[in-house]
């Protein structure tokens, strides 16, 4: 459906000629309910983001320090958790409207541009989840989260040329801050606490967690896009489908991969030799799945209700969490280096969600200058019965 075409007719449908004071009052009051209501969901959605992403970089963290090696098995864990959903996705499916068209070939093509979208995203985030499994095993959580700052960049990048996303002073700045972050972290080499590291792992893990952050950037644009372009409706049932056939084919990629790389064949021994135990290896792993789908619902749903870069930012915001928890779990050693990093972060985080401030804010002026100019302009008819704007000064 065309958004704006939409809207127009829902206006023009409960439109009013002569409207109350009581009735301006009352859709005031409809405004901010929903306003609320809107700003409650992305509460609960940054809280997803934020809590799923840092417990299963933990639980990553603790597969590899125990005995795990897998990278695909790592992989599939954070794409294979999907099923989870399902519940509550064929309930909510019950109540989504479709629209029958007479033309069976619109309805195909309909059809196979849905198809395309969700089997590109998924090939992408299969591809990306792999690269995010290689940075983990090398780097320390401290320096891997620290690195994974740099995907708001890329996404910022990516949706000014695919979504015309405006680069202000201010978003240049905050992109500058975590990129020099990010950077910096390039000549930290240490090791981690479970293995020595040498100079060639460090920086394939490095790289792999550099390339994973700008696909996580593009994915993100490019769901955007698709939500705007080929979807064209914004739906809870349509984000719901996004996170389900997305994380479908993505699975169909990883467990691919895993058998391909004969990674499978040491599964047995890599359980029997884990040092937690056998129940631990299988809770971690099913943890794993279930916090990256909480993070994906959390990620899916702000890109919904916000943009691409508000959710990636959102993401960012969980930074500090994540090297905090490192530092008390694994020890790991919070130098200079990574101090200036995390501040560097910090600052262009808050760059951001400033200059999202200073949006909205003029978002809200500009309505509320339509609304007075609105209010001040009343239809008189003329004497050959047409309408006729008339200012009330």
């Amino acid at each position: 459906m065309n958004g704006d075409q939409e809207l127009q007719v829902i206006v023009q449908q409960g439109k009013e000629p002569n409207q109350t004071v009581q009735e301006e009052r009352n859709q005031t009051g409809v405004t901010h309910s929903n306003t609320y209501k809107r700003w409650l969901r992305v509460a609960f959605y940054t809280f997803f983001v934020i809590s799923g992403q840092s417990v299963a970089t933990i639980l990553g963290r603790i597969y590899y320090d125990n005995g795990g090696n897998s990278k695909w098995l790592a992989t599939v864990v954070q794409l294979v958790g999907f099923p989870v959903l399902l519940p509550y996705y064929l309930l909510s499916i019950k109540t989504h409207t479709t629209t029958t068209t007479t033309h069976r070939d619109v309805q195909a093509a309909s059809l196979m541009n849905r198809a395309a979208v969700y089997v590109v995203l998924g090939v992408l985030v299969g591809a990306d989840c792999y690269l995010y499994s290689i940075g983990l095993l090398h780097l320390p959580v401290s320096t891997y989260s620290l690195i994974c700052a740099s995907q708001l960049a890329f996404n910022a990048f990516f949706s000014y040329f695919l979504n015309s996303q405006k680069l202000t002073p201010i978003i240049l700045n905050s992109l500058l801050l975590l990129t020099i972050s990010s950077t910096l972290l390039a000549f930290n080499n240490e090791d981690s606490n479970s293995q020595k590291v040498t100079k060639a792992q460090y920086v394939t893990s490095f790289l792999c967690t550099i390339g994973a952050s700008a696909g996580f950037g593009l994915v993100l644009s490019l769901q955007q896009l698709a939500f705007r372009k080929v979807l064209k409706r914004q739906t809870f049932t349509e984000v719901m489908d996004m996170i389900i056939y997305v994380s479908l084919v993505a699975s169909c990629v990883s467990v691919v991969g895993l058998f391909a790389s004969s990674e499978w064949k040491t599964l047995s021994s890599e359980m029997d030799n884990y040092k937690l135990g056998k129940v631990s290896y299988v809770m971690n792993l099913v943890w794993t799945a279930i916090t990256w789908q909480v993070f994906n619902i959390g990620g899916t749903g702000l890109i919904f209700e916000l943009s691409s870069l508000f959710s990636n930012a959102i993401s960012v915001l969980g930074l500090p969490v994540v090297p905090i928890m490192a530092v008390i779990i694994f020890h790991d050693k919070m130098n200079g280096l990574k101090v200036i990093s995390m501040i560097l972060a910090i600052w262009g985080f808050m760059s951001y969600v400033y200059q999202h401030y200073l949006d909205d804010k003029n978002l809200k002026r500009s309505v509320g200058i339509q609304r007075v100019e609105s209010s001040d302009t009343t239809e008189a008819e003329g004497p050959n019965g047409q309408k006729i704007e008339t200012s009330a000064s």
